[in-house]
């Protein structure tokens, strides 16, 4: 009993994330955006980001495809949407747009 047989051991593995220089460079520029609005919303913008960045990395399919393999993460404070394609290996970030916007904006990253 004490010896820890049978013992269920779950290992959490999480995919490394890469962002696409064009995701870096929407999140810069939303950043800028909502700091010019209000000083440390960009931050709050970015912690944001990070915790579904977090959630993702860890439970990759959660969100369902929408276009070509492609899923989308809702941000919960903010209208944006990270999309993002799952590897093998790693999540690609393809961008981190507003929800509203034209999705020719992100398809185009391919």
């Amino acid at each position: 009993m004490g010896d820890g047989a049978g013992a269920i051991v779950e290992e959490f593995m999480s995919l490394p994330i890469v962002l696409r220089p064009e995701a870096t460079k929407d999140a810069a520029e939303a950043i800028g955006y909502f700091d010019a609005l209000r000083p440390g919303l960009g931050q709050a913008f970015l912690i944001q980001v990070q915790d579904v960045l977090l959630r993702i990395s860890g439970m990759p399919e959660i969100h369902g495809i929408v276009w070509r393999n492609v899923r989308a993460a809702r941000l919960r404070r903010f209208t944006y949407v990270v999309y993002y394609r799952v590897h093998a290996d790693r999540l690609e970030v393809l961008a981190v747009v507003q929800g509203n916007r034209d999705a020719a904006v992100w398809q185009s990253r391919e």
